[in-house]
């Protein structure tokens, strides 16, 4: 077999490989604590290998989602599963109500941080991470390789010690919803209040869009804060310090592919008129929050360094980003040209 007949069998056999498993989900821990991850996968999608696991801090886990999966990720903190009693809740923060580490098909008990995920068909990745049930955790969602708009999204502040006292949990160890709170249709985006005409930002959402610009604050907010990519793997990191050096360049202002193939841009990622202050994922607003309510075959592994959230530089070069709208980085083939490029050298050296 000739190399053109071994290059050609082995693109095809990755494009396959790569549509079939869809995308790898990679977990990271940067918190001062143990978290336990929370895995939902929405209705007609199948379950992943887990759902719900335990994760030490500064460890990480890998779970394969097959393409057409869709579902959702948070944290949950401060659990103690000693009496596993399913409807018993085991958890300060996130809880599932399961009793167990595992949450067995059931979602996270609001307020919540949420990475949510629709890997496409043959298509692109729809991803958003939402401040719509609240906030318990930072999380950022970065990608690896893949083609289109491919950016970073996330929330690094810490909501908790700016929430209104309105929202905020007893523990304070979370930062409820508007919803949540208070549970009018104006807030929920429900009865009269049900379309996207008729259910505004509020003034508690716009405190969370101001702080996480690139997070959805409320139920239509998909402008700002849907992102897309294609064949590519994610990595969602819980209490990210500052994005990577890599996810610096992912600055560009969101600019959206929605599911009926309309394409939004926006220059004002806090959706005010000019006057506040864009903080990226969250860094120095310094002010109040508030929001509205909403809706793994593994591969385990544990490091001690995580991944994708190093400290930049020195040369401030994310906030440069920030302020200058710096390019989405795309890279077209991701691993499959690595490996290409291994095969095509270990031919040339058995020829």
């Amino acid at each position: 077999m000739d190399l053109t007949h071994i290059l050609t069998h082995f693109l095809a056999l990755s494009f396959l490989l790569k549509g079939v498993y869809g995308a790898t989900f990679t977990f990271v821990n940067k918190c001062d604590h143990t978290i336990w991850p929370g895995i939902l996968a929405n209705a007609g999608s199948p379950p992943l290998d887990s759902t719900g696991f335990e994760l030490a801090k500064e460890s990480s886990r890998s779970f394969q989602a097959p393409t057409g999966w869709s579902g959702r990720f948070w944290g949950r903190t401060g659990c103690n599963f000693e009496t596993e009693t399913s409807g018993s809740v085991s958890c300060e923060t996130g809880d599932c109500g399961s009793g167990q580490v595992e949450c067995n098909g059931a979602g996270a008990a609001p307020p919540a941080t949420l990475a949510e995920f629709t890997l496409g068909t043959g298509g692109s990745d729809f991803y958003d991470v939402s401040l719509v049930d609240g906030y318990n955790l930072a999380m950022i969602v970065e990608v690896s390789g893949g083609s289109g708009l491919c950016a970073t999204t996330g929330c690094v502040n810490d909501l908790n010690r700016q929430c209104p006292s309105e929202l905020r949990v007893e523990s304070g160890q979370g930062c409820k919803s508007a919803c949540e709170a208070f549970g009018s249709p104006e807030y929920c985006c429900s009865g009269a209040y049900n379309t996207p005409a008729t259910c505004k930002p509020s003034v508690y959402s716009e405190m969370f869009k101001s702080a996480c610009p690139r997070s959805y604050s409320y139920a239509y907010d998909d402008p700002t804060s849907t992102f897309t990519c294609a064949g590519a793997d994610y990595t969602v990191t819980f209490c990210p310090s500052m994005p990577s050096q890599k996810s610096s360049k992912d600055m560009s202002p969101p600019t959206t592919a929605t599911p009926d193939g309309n394409t939004n841009t926006n220059t004002n990622p806090s959706g005010s008129d000019g006057s506040g202050t864009e903080s990226g994922y969250g860094y120095g607003s310094g002010m109040g929050l508030g929001s509205e309510s909403e809706t793994g075959s593994s591969s385990v592994s544990e490091s001690g360094s995580g991944s994708g959230t190093e400290a930049l530089e020195a040369n401030g070069s994310w906030l440069a980003g920030l302020a200058m709208g710096g390019s989405t980085k795309t890279e077209p083939f991701g691993a499959t040209v690595i490996s290409l490029i291994l095969l095509l050298g270990f031919l040339f050296l058995q020829s």
